[in-house]
């Protein structure tokens, strides 16, 4: 898929890959083998008809090739942006055993974006018309994030009548706050997958908060026959490092949230402050890593190392976002650790010590456990760092609802068969249950559990 180059890139936030064009997305597609016992399907999550839709975009059938993807999933055009394709249906491809598997992510992004001009009613459903809105089957969504957004499609296009509740002033949860717009526009694709909802009488409330502003119970006084949480896991975990709480260290939930839901990145339009390092450091191996890295470089950032305590290869980001930020001029400075952050003159960060660190031999899983190396230690000069070592479970709903069993992690524990809580008809999926994951995996626990409330409901 073309790209835009790296040195253009990096002084913008529009989004990366360019797109197929119709030729290219048709050659791509007439490589599908259109396997017997197709391997892709068995990884995607919520289970697309892989070979059916690229059959039919073979034929330059893009609404049809939709209607198939759209049979099981509520957002291809979001999945197609930022699913692991590369572990899960592209990994199943047999044609990537010797060579490149089908780009199937890149096909199902082409077909969704070709589509998006059509009725929201063939949009957001898997139903050629709009259903009639029953306004007994009541049903809340507490999130706005992918899982609940699944429910919200599949319910409503069942004839259900879906509220979703979401704390912040903008809709789409951690595809809004959390994914930078060089990755998955704003308004160009999710503002839209909403407005196809809102299109099927989904009502969105804002500035709501789970626990604070209204509770479950409230929601069941109102009428609602059943309630799906999906309020992700944003709270930020950090490393316990001395120095953490100098001006010019954030966590990734912060600094990515300004940047993206405050639109940092277009000022003057959007006079949201952040810090503009010239010596940036982030913290972890993980795609939040990368997109806090690349943020930094297209803000100005003179110098920016992702320092990480095993190698490159380990790093659990997407190898497409690894490739890209390297591309971009961001360092990837591995085997190294922070043990402080050290104030400048002016009290602010000012400079880091790291552990140089060395991986040991590999435990019973195989894997190799990064150790110090003895009195190897150095410093780098940096104004900005930001931690992206992983988040954990929002205690604002849940220490608000004592029936919610949870684990010892302080997920909330789901029937996996149905995502069914300890409440009854209270439903749950995606980070609050799982802990951080992809946005798939979200969708598919939000469609696990929109089936089992429509057989309840009778829809």
């Amino acid at each position: 898929m073309p790209h835009q180059p790296a040195e253009q890139r990096v002084h913008n936030f529009d989004e990366v890959a360019l797109g197929y064009s119709m030729d290219m997305a048709v050659q791509e597609a007439q490589r599908c083998l259109q396997c017997k016992k197709p391997q892709c399907v068995k990884g995607c999550p919520v289970e697309v008809p892989i070979p059916r839709f690229i059959a039919a975009l073979a034929e330059r059938n893009v609404e049809k090739a939709y209607k198939i993807i759209k049979s099981t999933n509520s957002l291809p055009a979001i999945c197609g942006r930022v699913c692991p394709q590369e572990s899960q249906c592209e990994g199943g491809c047999v044609l990537g055993a010797k060579g490149e598997p089908v780009a199937i992510g890149r096909l199902e992004r082409f077909v969704a974006d070709e589509f998006f001009h059509r009725d929201a009613c063939d949009l957001i459903s898997d139903r050629p018309q709009c259903p009639l809105i029953d306004p007994a089957k009541k049903v809340a969504c507490i999130g706005s994030g992918p899982s609940s957004l699944t429910v919200a499609g599949y319910l409503a296009s069942r004839g259900c009548k879906v509220t979703v509740y979401e704390a912040l002033h903008e809709l789409g949860g951690v595809l809004v706050y959390g994914i930078p717009e060089f990755r998955l526009p704003k308004n160009k694709i999710v503002a839209k997958e909403v407005n196809a909802l809102q299109e099927l009488e989904v009502e969105f409330v804002r500035n709501a908060v789970g626990g604070k502003t209204f509770g479950i119970r409230d929601l069941f006084a109102q009428g609602c026959k059943a309630v799906f949480i999906g309020v992700g896991a944003g709270l930020p975990r950090f490393m316990n490092v001395p120095g953490e709480n100098l001006n010019g260290v954030f966590s990734a939930n912060e600094y990515l949230t300004r940047v993206n839901l405050g639109r940092a990145y277009d000022f003057p339009h959007f006079d949201t402050p952040i810090i503009r390092g010239r010596n940036v450091t982030v913290y972890g191996g993980g795609n939040v890593a990368m997109d806090a890295a690349r943020t930094a470089r297209r803000l100005g950032a003179e110098s920016v190392r992702i320092v990480y305590r095993r190698t490159v290869d380990a790093m659990p980001a997407r190898r497409e976002e690894v490739e890209h930020a390297i591309e971009e001029g961001v360092i990837m400075e591995c085997l190294a650790a922070p043990l402080e952050f050290l104030p400048g003159q002016d009290g602010n960060l000012g400079t880091v010590r790291l552990q140089r660190m060395e991986l040991g031999e590999p435990d019973a899983s195989g894997r190799r456990s990064p150790r110090p190396v003895p009195d190897d230690v150095y410093e780098r000069d940096t104004d900005l760092a930001v931690i992206a070592v992983g988040t954990r479970s929002n205690p604002v709903l849940l220490e608000n609802e004592p029936g919610l069993a949870l684990n010892k992690w302080g997920y909330i524990e789901v029937d996996e068969h149905t995502g069914e809580t300890s409440m009854p008809n209270v439903f749950a999926g995606g980070d609050i249950v799982t802990g951080a994951a992809t946005v798939i995996l979200a969708m598919g626990a939000g469609r696990l559990a929109a089936k089992e409330m429509a057989r309840r409901l009778g829809c």
